[in-house]
C-alpha cells in the first residue's frame, strides 16, 4: 500500500498541527487554554495575493513555554474522498508564553512579499477558500475524515475548519478566507470550540517566534528580471552537505541550462550549471519548483533564476530536496546543448550504502560520494545522469515506476532480482526509474527484464524509495519472459500446507481478483490440503458499519477455486471484535484456514472467540487444544490493533497437526533505508518481537505436553529471516524457519523498492522431520499481480514425526516446480 503523493494538486484542504504528548490537553471537545491554532492562510502565491506562501500560525495562551518537539503540521483535502490522506510537516522548538510559532507552507507563483522566517517549513499546498486545521499528538498522519471521527481521536487537541470544511469544531466553520484573507483568532486567543465564533477573516498577519512580521528575514525583495548572473551558483546552493547553506535565503540571477521539465503533479524544471566547480560533493543541478503553474521554459534554455532556496522534506523521516521556490526566470537564449550526463554503473557506485549518525540525522554530515552510495546520489541531486543495460529488480508499478540495478552482479536472485540479505549489506545499485515524458511511459516490465541501451534524465529524490532517475530518454525493454511458477502436487501421504496473503480480499472486490487468487491456489499451489490466508476482510470491506463476518467473502473465494479446478474447501476462522485488529479502517482483517475435507479433517472444539486465549491441554494420547479454532493470547498488549494468530487442530491420516496462522504487525512507521536518520530506527520491530515471543511461548506449551507434537506456524510475519522477530519466534529451537533451507538466492517472497526479501514464512516444530518446502513465485516479481506477496507451501510426510528414524530436510524450493 502507498500513501498519496504530497503537493500533487492544489485542492480545498485541511491542515493538522500535531503536538507531542507532553502537557497534552484533552481532545478538542474541551477548549484549549494553552497552545492553539491562531491563524490559517491558504492563499499564498495565488493570483491577487500579496504573500508568496501559505502558512499556519500557532500561539500559546498559557503561562509556560509549550514544547513542540516531535510535533507536526498535517494537511487533508477539505471535502475528503476515500483516497484523501493527511500530509505531515514536522515541527521543532517551542512556543513561548504569549508567543507565536510560524509554519511556512507551499509557495505559489504569485505574490511579492515573503513570510517572516518560518519556525518550521512544510510543503502543504493549502486551499485559500476551504480547509481544516488541527493540533494532534505525534507525527503519525491522522485518518479521520469527519468532524465526529476527529473529535473522538484522542490525538486531536485543537481544530479549525474554514470555508465549507466538513471537518470543523462547533456548528460551522470560520468564513471569509480567500487569496487575500486569512482566518484568525482574536487577540485574546479565546477557544470555545466553535470555529465560526472563534475565528474571523482579515488580512494575513503572520508572526514568527522572533516576533517578526511579513518581510522580516525572508523577503527576497523584487529581483526583477536580471540579464546578468548574480553571485550565487547552483553548487553554492547545494553545498557539501544535504542541506543548503542558503536554505531560506533569497538568491538572484542563478545561471543554468534547463535540462528537464516536470509538467504534472508537483511542477517545476531542473537547471544545471555547465561550468562546474572542482568539488565532487557539490551538485551542479537544482529543481526550480513552480507549484501548480506549468514551467514557462523549454529544455535547452539558458536561464537566470531568482527566488528563495528551500529544503523540501517529503516526509518527517526522509531526506530533503533542495529547491528554488517562488521563482522568477529570465530566458537568455534557447537551443543550448545540455551538460553531459554522469554515468551510473558498478564502477561509479561505492560499496558503502549510507554514513552513520548513530541513529541521528545525517543532514549536516559532509558528503563522501566516493564512500557511500547515498552520498554519491545526493552529490548528483538535480543533475543529469545515465544508465545502460540495467536489469529490472522491481516490476513496473501502477504509478509508472520501475526499479533497476546499476550493479548487475550485486546479490542476484535466481530469477533476476536483487536479494536483500542483511541490515548491513544494503544494495547500493538500486535506482527507481520514472518517465517525464507522458507520451512514452515506463514500459511494463517484470523482474529480470532489462532496460537495454541508454536511459538518461535527472536524478531526483522522493519519499517513495528515495533517489530516482526522472527519465527524459528510456532504454528499450528486453523481455526475459519470466514465468509464473507452478509447484508439484502433493503425494498421497504428504500433507500440503500453504500460506497466502490475499491483500485485503472482501466480497465487494471485482470477480477478476477472486479468479486470479483462486487460480493461484488451485493451479500454482496445486490445491494444498490446508491454506492459511492472511488479509481476509469482513464482507463489506472498508465500510465501517460493525460487520465482522466473512462468510460471503469466503463463499466467493472457494467457489472461484472450484471454478479454477480446485477442490471444494471448507473454512474456519475466529471473527475479530469490530475495529480491534488493525488493517484498513472498517475492514476487520483476520486470518482464515481453508481446508480440503476430502484430504484432511478439522477438529472443532467449542470455546474459541475473539477474546479467549487458547491453551495446550495434555492428555494420555498427547496434546490437544482447549478450543479449535482459537486465538493465541488475544488480550495481550502485543496484539493491540493487530491481527491475532489463529490456531487450529487438524488430523491427517489419523495424526494430529497443529497449524498457527499469523499476520504480525506491519513495518509502518519504520524509518526508510534511504532516509535522513542513519542507521534507520525500526520502531515497529518492538511489537513484532513481542508477538513472536507470544507465539513461541504457545508452541513451547504444546511441546511441553508432547515433545513430538507436529506444529506448523506460518503466515505474513512482516519481517526478515535475519531479524530479531525471527530470533524470538524460534527461541529454544521450538520452531525451524524453512526459508533458510533454500539456496540463499531463492530466499524471498516479496519485492519492495527493488529488494527481493522475505516477509512470509513457514516454520515447523522438531516433530516434523521430512518435508518438502517451496516458495511459489506468482506475484511479487510481476507488474500484473493479484497480491504483492508470493505464497509458500510445505509438504509434510505422514508419520514423519520425532518418533521416526528419518533425518530428512527441506528440498530446494525450485525442485518442486513444473
Amino acid at each position: 500500500m502507498r500513501i498519496s503523493r504530497p503537493r500533487s494538486v492544489l485542492l480545498a484542504g485541511a491542515v493538522a498541527v500535531t503536538l507531542s504528548a507532553t502537557a497534552l490537553p484533552a481532545a478538542f471537545a474541551a477548549p484549549s487554554s494553552s497552545a492553539v491554532i491562531s491563524e490559517v492562510y491558504g492563499g499564498g502565491g495565488n493570483s491577487g495575493a500579496t504573500l508568496t506562501r501559505d502558512f499556519v500560525e500557532l500561539a500559546n495562551a498559557g503561562s509556560a513555554a509549550y514544547d513542540l518537539s516531535g510535533f507536526s503540521v498535517q494537511y487533508l483535502p477539505g471535502a475528503p474522498s476515500a483516497g484523501s490522506q493527511w500530509q505531515v510537516s514536522p515541527l521543532t522548538g517551542a512556543v513561548a508564553p504569549g508567543g507565536r510559532y510560524l509554519v511556512g507552507q507551499a509557495a505559489g507563483t504569485g505574490g511579492t512579499v515573503a513570510l517572516p522566517a518560518p519556525d518550521a517549513t512544510g510543503t502543504v499546498a493549502m486551499s485559500a477558500a476551504s480547509g481544516t486545521v488541527a493540533l494532534v499528538s505525534g507525527t503519525t498522519a491522522l485518518t479521520c475524515k469527519t468532524a465526529a471521527d476527529c473529535a473522538s481521536d484522542t490525538r486531536v487537541v485543537d481544530l479549525v475548519g474554514y470555508g465549507s470544511a466538513v471537518v470543523r469544531e462547533g456548528g460551522g466553520p470560520a468564513t471569509g478566507a480567500s487569496a487575500t484573507a486569512s482566518v484568525a483568532r482574536a487577540a485574546s486567543l479565546a477557544d470555545t470550540d466553535d470555529n465560526a465564533a472563534d475565528l474571523s477573516a482579515g488580512a494575513p498577519t503572520p508572526v514568527n517566534a522572533a516576533g517578526e512580521t511579513s518581510g522580516g528575514g525572508e523577503d527576497p525583495g523584487d529581483p526583477g528580471n536580471p540579464t546578468e548572473p548574480g553571485t550565487v551558483r547552483v553548487h553554492d546552493i547545494q553545498g557539501s552537505t544535504r542541506v543548503s547553506p542558503l536554505d531560506g535565503k533569497a538568491v538572484t540571477g542563478v545561471p543554468g541550462i534547463v535540462t528537464a521539465l516536470r509538467t504534472t503533479g508537483s511542477r517545476g524544471f531542473w537547471i544545471q550549471d555547465p561550468s562546474p566547480d572542482a568539488d565532487p560533493r557539490t551538485s551542479e543541478g537544482v529543481l526550480v519548483y513552480t507549484g501548480s503553474a506549468a514551467p514557462a521554459v523549454s529544455v535547452g534554455d539558458s536561464v537566470l533564476v531568482s527566488g528563495t532556496v528551500d529544503e523540501y522534506y517529503p516526509s518527517a523521516t526522509t531526506q530533503s530536496v533542495t529547491e528554488i521556490t517562488a521563482p522568477r526566470t529570465t530566458v537568455l537564449s534557447s537551443g543550448n546543448a545540455l551538460p553531459a550526463p554522469v554515468a551510473l554503473n558498478a564502477k561509479a557506485v561505492p560499496g558503502g550504502y549510507a554514513p552513520s549518525a548513530d541513529g541521528g540525522s545525517i543532514d549536516a554530515l559532509p558528503l563522501e560520494p566516493a564512500k557511500y552510495a547515498l552520498d554519491l546520489y545526493e552529490s548528483l541531486e538535480g543533475t543529469r545522469v545515465e544508465t545502460a543495460d540495467t536489469r529490472v529488480t522491481g516490476a513496473t508499478s501502477s504509478y509508472g515506476e520501475v526499479w533497476v540495478t546499476v550493479e548487475p552482479k550485486q546479490n542476484p536472485t535466481r530469477r533476476g532480482g536483487t536479494l536483500y540479505s542483511s541490515y548491513q549489506d544494503q544494495n547500493t545499485g538500486r535506482i527507481k526509474v520514472m518517465s517525464l515524458d507522458a507520451t512514452r511511459p515506463v514500459p511494463v516490465a517484470n523482474v529480470g527484464d532489462v532496460l537495454s541501451g541508454t536511459t538518461d534524465g535527472v536524478l531526483d529524490y522522493d519519499s517513495f524509495g528515495g533517489y530516482s532517475l526522472q527519465a527524459t530518454r528510456l532504454g528499450t525493454l528486453t523481455d526475459r519472459h519470466l514465468k509464473r511458477e507452478v509447484t508439484r502436487k502433493q503425494k498421497r501421504d504428504e500433507l500440503a500446507v500453504s500460506t497466502y496473503n490475499v491483500e485485503n480480499l472482501d466480497a465487494r472486490d471485482e470477480q477478476g481478483k477472486f479468479d486470479t487468487l483462486a487460480k493461484g491456489v488451485a493451479v500454482s499451489l496445486a490445491s494444498p490440503d490446508i491454506v492459511s490466508l492472511e488479509e481476509i476482510q469482513d464482507d463489506n470491506g472498508a465500510v465501517n458499519d460493525g460487520t465482522v463476518g466473512s462468510e460471503a467473502t469466503l463463499k466467493r473465494f472457494t467457489d472461484a477455486i472450484v471454478a479454477a479446478g480446485g477442490p471444494r474447501y471448507s473454512w474456519r476462522y475466529v471473527a475479530p471484535q469490530d475495529g480491534k485488529d488493525g488493517g484498513e479502517p472498517g475492514g476487520n482483517i483476520r486470518n482464515v484456514f481453508l481446508f480440503n475435507p476430502a484430504r484432511v479433517s478439522f477438529v472443532d472444539r467449542a470455546g474459541g472467540d475473539a477474546t479467549t486465549a487458547v491453551q495446550a491441554v495434555k492428555t494420555r494420547h498427547g496434546v490437544t487444544l482447549s478450543a479449535s479454532p482459537a486465538r493465541i493470547s488475544p488480550l495481550d498488549e502485543s496484539w493491540a490493533d493487530s491481527r491475532k494468530p489463529l490456531v487450529g487442530e487438524f488430523r491427517f491420516r489419523g495424526e494430529p497437526v497443529f497449524v498457527i496462522g499469523n499476520h504480525f504487525t506491519s513495518k509502518g512507521g519504520d524509518q526508510p533505508l534511504h532516509g535522513r536518520y542513519q542507521p534507520p530506527v525500526r520502531s515497529s520491530e518492538t511489537k513484532r518481537v513481542k508477538q513472536a515471543a507470544e507465539v513461541n511461548t504457545f508452541v513451547k506449551s504444546l511441546l511441553a505436553a508432547d515433545k513430538s507434537a507436529r506444529v506448523i506456524a506460518l503466515g505474513d510475519l512482516n519481517d526478515f529471516a535475519f531479524s530479531p522477530t525471527m530470533s524470538a519466534l524460534t527461541a529454544g529451537k521450538a520452531l525451524k524457519p524453512l526459508i533458510n533451507t533454500l539456496p540463499e538466492n531463492e530466499r524471498y517472497s516479496y519485492v519492495y523498492e527493488g529488494n527481493s526479501q522475505t516477509l512470509d514464512h513457514i516454520l515447523t516444530s522438531p516433530g516434523i522431520r521430512r518435508f518438502d518446502y517451496d516458495v511459489v513465485h506468482i506475484n511479487a516479481e510481476f507488474a500484473d499481480q493479484a497480491s504483492d506477496h508470493d505464497p509458500q507451501i510445505v509438504r509434510v510426510r505422514a508419520g514423519a514425526s520425532g518418533h521416526g528414524s528419518h533425518d530428512g530436510h527441506g528440498d530446494h524450493g525450485h525442485h518442486g516446480h513444473r
